[in-house]
């Protein structure tokens, strides 16, 4: 089954690149002029569906996420990944809420959500290792999380708890090889080199602040960002931007959404101590191949930016990124993506 989902939506997104990448294009002189004034600051972040401009007002609702690098023409590193979200006050009762923080006198959203993300080397030609590379790696995970928002300060905190599998048992080899084979006839070679079964354990914990805002026009929120656990150790922080019709994401859940169309930049920057789709599990020390601690990159810069539709029922997003080089010998890497969410 998660093989069929995949190639129905790398169909989709094959036909409908040129009609998105030109509303983006087009939307993007619209705030071209608030980019001026953010640095250019980024973070290691692939999925993120706890940042406030993915707010949606509502304590029960569905969303879906899907990343690939063909949105920016490249087939390697972050080569796919994608997410299942639910948000509902059933998971209110859900015993692993105890390790979450909340803010005082704050509004809370409990959910959470299913993940997996592949990773390959520069090329799929290749089968034998390919040193100073990127190895090939997969990953899946679920993702209890609890965004608390201090409507009176204009803050939010999120927090998520991650538990999930690295190595072969992600599939990542089989879902690149379905869709390999669909589009091009081809076969991938290089997976029997990927990082081995590791067990997959992390908390995060992330903190945005609004710091200016022009009435439903423009508005600007400080971002910070905590991670500790096996698939990866960083900090980062760091500024994001949206201009267009956007209502507040810090207000109470009681205010009904009104229809908006806006766009986002993001610039953060990441401190990194540990990735394990870099350098193998923490357990498993048999991986094949790894970027060695020496080789890392300890400073990682990322851009994201994008555009969002949004009404009362109903969440559209497309969007894009670009991130600086992981380790020593590797390039930088950019990859886009889509998100569909209705209100339950």
């Amino acid at each position: 089954m998660i093989y069929l989902v995949n190639i129905i939506i790398f169909k989709w997104i094959k036909n409908s690149k040129n009609t998105i990448l030109f509303w983006i294009h087009d939307y993007k002189k619209y705030y071209t002029l608030s980019l001026l004034f953010l640095p250019l600051l980024s973070f290691s972040q692939r999925i993120d569906n706890t940042a406030s401009f993915r707010e949606i007002k509502s304590n029960h609702y569905f969303r879906y996420n899907y990343d690939n690098d063909f949105f920016a023409n490249t087939d390697y590193y972050y080569t796919q990944g994608h997410n299942l979200e639910l948000v509902s006050p059933k998971l209110l009762k859900n015993p692993i809420n105890i390790l979450f923080i909340k803010l005082k006198n704050s509004e809370q959203k409990y959910g959470a959500s299913f993940e997996q993300m592949g990773f390959t080397p520069t090329s799929l030609k290749s089968n034998e290792i390919l040193y100073d590379n990127r190895p090939f790696a997969a990953a899946a995970m679920l993702k209890p999380f609890l965004i608390s928002t201090d409507t009176i300060h204009k803050t939010t905190l999120s927090s998520n708890l991650t538990i999930g599998i690295i190595g072969p048992y992600a599939l990542g080899r089989e879902i690149q090889t379905e869709i390999h084979e669909w589009i091009s006839g081809t076969t991938p070679y290089g997976w029997q080199y990927q990082i081995q079964n590791d067990l997959i354990l992390n908390c995060e914990i992330s903190h945005e602040k609004q710091l200016y805002r022009l009435n439903n026009l423009f508005a600007l929120n400080s971002n910070a960002k905590l991670r500790l656990g096996t698939l990866n150790t960083n900090i980062s922080g760091g500024l994001t931007t949206t201009f267009g019709k956007i209502n507040s994401p810090f207000v109470s859940l009681k205010n009904k959404n009104n229809f908006q169309i806006y766009g986002y930049w993001q610039g953060l920057v990441t401190v990194v101590g540990y990735d394990a789709s870099l350098q193998g599990g923490l357990f498993n020390q048999n991986s094949p191949y790894v970027i060695a601690n020496e080789n890392m990159e300890r400073f990682t810069f990322q851009k994201n930016f994008g555009i969002i539709l949004h009404s009362k029922t109903f969440y559209l997003e497309y969007s894009r990124s670009a991130l600086s080089k992981e380790f020593k010998t590797g390039r930088t890497h950019k990859w886009g993506g889509f998100r569909i969410g209705f209100t339950l």
